[in-house]
């Protein structure tokens, strides 16, 4: 196996070159193993050697190689939207922040980047922005995901430590998941949890969260708690832990500050406030105090809340009231959503912090940075967080903003807000693979830029693990690395030497090397045992956990003490639970929720070239409770209006008895180019929590109506197509596009709105129209083949989708029908998308094989033997069967 080389497509008898590289999406950082064939494919395994994931992919990692078409890459710098030379980019770029800086001032550019990028390209451009710039107008997508933990555990123990590692969730009895949808955010993680609950009898799950997900299935317990109310629930487990005498005395006495005051504050909460029974309450309690080795992992239920670093502070003074941390199967554990979420937090990506985990407002960390780098200034106070970025881009004050590998306009809260503010900047520029995104369209300058498979650096996961990203194929067109990109801005902005950069190699190794000034400090972040790495050495760097030291490798934090505070002690908060910063009203009667769906990520840029990654979960829709979708009049798969002053978005209607009254949720990856009125983040409030300035993204107040279209539309077509309807969703399929669609009229000419939907010319056409129920179907033929086929009707189209979209590029003449014949069973909607098995395929194994376990299942059909993401799904399916028949 090859760590390093870069090869070209295996051609001929050559045998194939296997690169050991990192996965593209969440913070757990699994190692991918990635070989090229000749055919242009590329064969996608886990790692079995990397310590995050030991083999294991999710579905998205396993289909990382069906992500990689270059189709609508951008293949050359454009301006204006004319393709340009990487020179007059790069100058014109290079002349308006100069230009802008010298009018206005270091603070009137910004940088808005990403937990996509690599540590290389997040140093190099917190190096331009804070130490030659001189501002700290750099903040990140990460803002929106981890901000909350970053405050909370500087708070407790001085920096932006995560104390543990994921082996101690296979050596704790207890492990309660706090707004964490483990099962479907980080897969790799729920399976590792699920062996070990599997492997020790004694191990207990507790699942924290408002609406009952695939993780609950885990659970021992399942506490559906009001939004917002989690600094209650973890008071009360705090003065539980007094009552019962589980307080470490000699670690408290020894290495804690602001016991008895979070006490006392914890007392004075009242735990009523989690809308839980004391039954609950008192059993989650029971069994926090009744085991010693309990991790708590918490997620973006957490952190997204106007009061998420008081939320993180909550569960931390739980862990260090009990000493409960730093050690084996014991602490608090912080999950990011990005793959270098990490890896930026450590370079400082983020407008309030300095490389190393140093902090801006210090003097002599500034002047120790500023020194290494030999940087002419240094920026002294923070700079705009991400909502108050955008702000300022609305108000002018900001007159250059660059954009790296991130979609603000539909991941912003008050998104509509966003597009507005960027796209009346003075000057945008945006780094990106693809020139198509709803920001990049707004850019006055697009930088085509590397993506997974072609980027070479390294990442950081939840656990300090620091793995190479390798590259294992060349770069499309004229694309090129960020920090490249970033380095060449740097020099033409007049810094040549500081940015004279020629590899990955040499950023990496000057942020090693200012590991060595800065470890004078005493902070917890030190890499200045990898520095003086060779070229080799680190294109060949196996998965590392910092600290590395001349005395120290990885490990844990905080077992013995040693906290990173001036007094060397860690701080417990005094806290109490506030009101929600939005509530619910007769005219915003709902609560949103906003979420991820299983087999999609962020803004599905990447995920959305997959197709089979789409058969899950194809379009946008609100999940809401059966008795609050009746009393609006929704049924399943019609059609609901979401409103409020922000903005507006129309969506599937799921019911569902997972969710609680008066409480909905939707996911939040659909964009202007995959679902018109899918940009669920319009509607989220620019609320932010006061110290982490993260936005409030679990409880935005919106009112919901039927939507009522004239009628309901589904079509396929092997070309792309874009329908011009009020309400409409696409996604690929195997060998083309679909579409949901509907709007408020209904055509009078089917035939003529299918030419136009489709812009297919010289077809022979087939048609079933009854004008007088509403139904029409028209399937389109080229050279025998079917190429495109439209279905209609007042009632929302209840047609076999799979079956129909597989029809594509076949004779197809029985498409019409909607259905396959008695002789070819439809799969139904996809459960498992590993393997591409259907509900009715599932259901057909229940109960003509007498499948009655999910491992019989996956023995039959496979089902849920890969990433394991749709077991819960297979045991609910069970469930339902085993209840039928009751």
């Amino acid at each position: 196996m090859d760590g390093a080389g870069l090869p070209e497509a295996a051609t001929g008898a050559e045998a194939p070159v296997t690169t050991a590289t990192t996965c593209a999406y969440c913070g757990v950082g699994c190692g991918v193993l990635a070989t090229p064939a000749a055919d242009g494919s590329v064969a996608i395994k886990g790692d079995p050697d990397h310590p995050a994931n030991l083999g294991r992919l999710c579905v998205k990692g396993s289909a990382l190689g069906e992500t990689l078409s270059t189709e609508g890459r951008l293949l050359a710098p454009r301006i204006n939207g004319q393709d340009a030379d990487w020179d007059t980019a790069l100058d014109l770029v290079a002349d308006k922040f100069h230009k802008a800086i010298d009018t206005h001032g270091p603070d009137s550019v910004a940088f808005y980047v990403s937990g996509q990028l690599l540590t290389e390209d997040y140093y190099v451009a917190n190096k331009l922005m804070k130490g030659f710039i001189g501002s700290a107008n750099i903040d990140t997508n990460s803002r929106l995901c981890m901000a909350s933990s970053v405050a909370g555990h500087k708070r407790a123990f001085g920096t932006d430590t995560v104390p543990g590692t994921y082996e101690d969730i296979e050596q704790a009895d207890l492990v309660v998941l706090v707004g964490s949808n483990l099962a479907w955010c980080h897969p790799v993680l729920y399976q590792r949890l699920a062996a070990a609950k599997a492997a020790n009898p004694r191990l207990k799950v507790v699942n924290i969260d408002p609406r009952r997900t695939a993780t609950s299935d885990l659970a021992d317990l399942h506490l559906a708690i009001a939004p917002g109310s989690d600094v209650a629930l973890f008071n009360a487990l705090l003065v539980h832990i007094h009552e019962m005498g589980a307080v470490d005395s000699r670690f408290v006495a020894d290495h804690v500050d602001g016991f008895d005051g979070a006490l006392a504050a914890a007392s004075s909460d009242d735990p009523a406030r989690t809308g839980l029974t004391e039954a609950e309450i008192s059993r989650f309690l029971s069994l926090w105090t009744a085991r010693e080795k309990v991790v708590t992992i918490y997620s973006q239920g957490v952190n997204q809340s106007s009061s998420g670093a008081d939320k993180v502070n909550a569960i931390l003074n739980c862990h260090l009231a009990t000493g409960r941390i730093g050690k084996p199967g014991m602490g608090p554990f912080s999950v990011t959503g990005q793959p270098n979420a990490m890896g930026g937090r450590e370079v400082g990506g983020l407008a309030n912090m300095l490389a190393n985990h140093l902090d801006l407002e210090n003097a002599d960390h500034r002047d120790a940075v500023q020194g290494f780098w030999a940087s002419p200034t240094m920026a002294d106070k923070p700079g705009l967080k991400a909502v108050d970025m955008f702000k300022a881009v609305k108000s002018g004050q900001i007159k250059a903003l660059w954009v790296m590998c991130t979609n603000p306009v539909v991941s912003m809260p008050d998104a509509d807000y966003v597009r507005k503010a960027i796209a009346g900047c003075e000057f945008v520029a945006v780094s990106d693979m693809y020139g198509s995104t709803d920001t990049a369209q707004l850019a006055h300058v697009a930088l085509p830029a590397t993506g997974w498979g072609e980027k070479d650096g390294t990442v950081t996961n939840s656990e300090r693990v620091i793995s190479r990203q390798r590259p294992f194929r060349q770069p499309p067109g004229q694309a090129r690395h960020d920090w490249a990109i970033i380095a060449d801005v740097g020099r033409r902005m007049g810094w040549e030497e500081a940015f004279a950069f020629s590899s990955p190699a040499e950023v990496f190794d000057e942020y090693a090397r200012l590991s060595t000034v800065t470890r004078s400090f005493g902070r917890d972040f030190d890499i200045s045992g990898l520095s003086g790495l060779s070229v080799t050495d680190y294109d060949n760097l196996s998965p590392t956990r910092w600290p590395v030291t001349s005395g120290k490798t990885g490990g844990r934090f905080f077992g013995d003490g040693g906290f990173f505070t001036a007094s060397g002690r860690a701080n417990m908060l005094a806290l109490r639970s506030k009101a929600v910063a939005q509530a619910p009203d007769s005219d915003l009667p709902f609560v949103l929720n906003t979420g991820r769906v299983r087999d999609q990520w962020h803004t599905m840029t990447r995920t959305g070239q997959a197709a089979r990654l789409s058969q899950h979960t194809g379009e946008p829709y609100l999940e809401i409770h059966p008795e609050d979708a009746a009393k609006l009049g929704l049924e399943p798969a019609t059609l609901a209006r979401l409103a409020n002053p922000h903005g507006s978005a129309v969506l599937r209607v799921k019911h569902s008895d997972n969710m609680r009254r008066g409480e909905v949720f939707a996911p939040m990856h659909w964009t202007g180019q995959t679902a018109v009125t899918g940009r669920i983040n319009a509607l989220v409030a620019p609320v932010t929590d006061p110290v982490s300035g993260q936005p409030e993204s679990k409880a935005a107040t919106v009112a919901v109506a039927p939507y009522a279209p004239a009628y309901y539309g589904f079509a396929v077509s092997l070309s792309e197509f874009h329908p011009q309807t009020g309400y409409w969703a696409r996604a690929r399929v195997a060998n083309g596009w679909q579409a949901e669609f509907a709007d408020i009229t209904a055509p009078e000419d089917w035939l003529a709105f299918a030419q136009t939907l489709f812009g297919i010319e010289g077809a022979d056409v087939t048609s079933l129209i009854d004008d007088a129920t509403g139904i029409a179907r028209v399937a389109l033929y080229k050279d025998g083949k079917l190429v495109a086929a439209l279905f209609a009707s007042r009632d929302p189209v209840a047609v076999a989708r799979g079956f129909v979209a597989g029809q594509l590029g076949t004779c197809g003449r029985a498409v019409l029908a909607g259905q396959p014949g008695a002789d070819q069973p439809d799969p139904g909607p996809t459960v498992c998308a590993c393997f591409n098995v259907g509900i009715n395929t599932i259901l057909r194994g229940i109960d003509e094989m007498g499948l009655t376990s999910v491992d019989a299942i996956g023995e039959a059909l496979d089902a849920g033997t890969n990433c394991g993401s749709c077991r819960p799904e297979l045991s609910a399916l069970l469930n339902t069967r085993k209840q039928a028949a009751e």
